[in-house]
């Protein structure tokens, strides 16, 4: 498939380069699309646009936001099998996965972008002040390929809702997810300008859109590395900045007749999207009395976990999304060996079987303390790193002894003891026993995962300045 046009002003356009780039299948190694790489002419273009569209668009009235909102919903429902055969195609996620939480969480986000511009006051009286809340402007949204779908409907449709106008670029790894949204909003009949689309890599199209003097804010989603390239190419033009970047979360499992059943699930929610979701519950504290059971049940859960062809019925992971992350989960696990963790299952290479794609063993570490670097970095693969601790308090300290403060689990039988437990750890989200708030709950971390919040209300307030009107 040649994707070479990016979509500008309420229309696919031709690049401004030739330069170009294949889109790999990891699932087999090959190039599947390819896709033009923008450059400071193509962003400058689509701001150009979207300044140009948000002076119209921005005082449209709410009915007429939910009214597009609801068209474009409807049409994503019925082209959600290509928005999932995208997602399958461009980073692995096995079928029930793409068809399931990988496509669907797009029509989530959308009814939830629905529901706040419903409810919302955006005018009202506050003692002697009247209060208004007014769309930022031009949004500079940047997306990562672990989520594709779920990190770009998480902006675009506040945004749209808020009534902003968006410049997105979606990862260069998994573009083609994002450019089948580009074909729903253009059905939608969204206004040209509203949404521009181009691709690219972040040291042209990402520097060129953070430091662009007509973009009023950038909504981030990736590496902590990226979010802090974005920030202070943002700082000169003193624009909003957004970010969620990565995590290390912490699963606390209690000593109580739940423990079999937390573990393993445990291992499960590390293992999911092949440990590719930066709120992934990557190390597992366990009761150090309990240490031989939870290895036990780590290893079997582990070693049932199908790893395969991502379009295989019984497939439970896919391979990881491309060469590059392959080599860096491969050397975190030799890391985690040469510093003394003991590795229960997994390892390095290639499960048997599969010498073709990115696959790598669901791995697990046991004996590992908190101050190895498998405990402290973020691998993003299938890799489990299983500590032990005394008593809660020290559970929660080592839970809090991280850079990182995007999510946090704690599961057990007692819901009053894991709610106190929740409430000390430093994280934007705590989910107990696993639980999820899909896209009705805040999403954003503390520390180095992050500022702002997505999803929901708090995401589309994101988009809203504050104006308050005094005396008269």
């Amino acid at each position: 498939m040649e994707k070479l046009d990016f979509y500008i002003n309420g229309a696919w356009v031709k690049p401004s380069t030739s330069k170009t780039l294949d889109v790999i299948n990891p699932a087999t190694e090959e190039a599947v699309a390819k896709i033009s790489l923008g450059s400071e002419v193509d962003v400058n273009l689509a701001v150009s646009a979207a300044r140009s569209a948000f002076d119209g668009y921005s005082q449209t009235p709410v009915a007429q936001r939910i009214e597009l909102l609801t068209t474009i919903r409807e049409i994503y429902k019925r082209r959600i099998d290509d928005v999932a055969d995208a997602i399958q195609t461009e980073m692995g996620a096995p079928t029930s996965l793409a068809r399931g939480a990988q496509a669907m969480v797009g029509l989530g986000h959308l009814k939830a972008a629905i529901r706040s511009l419903s409810n919302h006051e955006f005018e009202f009286k506050h003692g002697k002040f009247l209060i208004r809340h007014e769309p930022i402007g031009v949004c500079g949204l940047i997306t990562p390929w672990n989520w594709p779908v779920n990190q770009v409907v998480s902006k675009l449709a506040p945004c749209i809702a808020a009534g902003c106008t968006a410049v997105l670029k979606p990862s260069e790894i998994a573009p083609l997810s994002s450019m089948v949204i580009a074909e729903i909003l253009h059905e939608a009949n969204v206004p040209a300008g509203v949404f521009n689309l181009v691709n690219g890599l972040g040291p042209e199209v990402g520097e060129a859109m953070s430091s662009h003097p007509d973009i009023d804010m950038m909504s981030f989603t990736g590496s902590t590395r990226g979010g802090v390239a974005v920030a202070k190419a943002s700082a000169d033009s003193v624009k909003r900045v957004s970010q969620e970047l990565g995590g290390k979360s912490a699963n606390i499992i209690l000593d109580d007749n739940h423990f079999n059943k937390s573990v393993e699930t445990g291992v499960e929610f590390c293992m999911n999207n092949t440990g590719q979701s930066c709120n992934a519950p990557t190390r597992m504290l366990i009761p150090e009395g309990r240490k031989e059971e939870a290895f036990a049940i780590a290893i079997k859960k582990a070693e049932n976990t199908i790893v395969g062809d991502p379009k295989g019925d019984n497939t439970t992971i896919g391979p990881l999304v491309s060469d590059i992350q392959f080599d860096k989960v491969q050397s975190l696990i030799d890391t985690g060996i040469s510093e003394g963790a003991t590795l229960l299952v997994g390892g390095t290479g290639k499960p048997e079987g599969l010498n073709k794609g990115y696959y790598v063993k669901p791995t697990v570490f046991g004996d590992v303390t908190n101050d190895m670097t498998i405990a402290r970095e973020e691998i993003f693969g299938p890799v489990l790193s299983i500590i032990t601790y005394s008593d809660i308090d020290e559970a929660v300290s080592i839970a809090n002894d991280s850079e990182y403060g995007l999510a946090a689990y704690v599961a057990g039988e007692n819901k009053e003891d894991l709610t106190a437990i929740a409430r000390r750890l430093r994280a934007g989200q705590i989910h107990i026993n696993y639980g999820s708030g899909g896209a009705d709950a805040p999403f954003g971390g503390y520390k180095q995962s992050g500022n702002g919040r997505e999803k929901a209300e708090w995401g589309f307030e994101e988009f809203l300045e504050v104006k308050a009107i005094m005396g008269g």
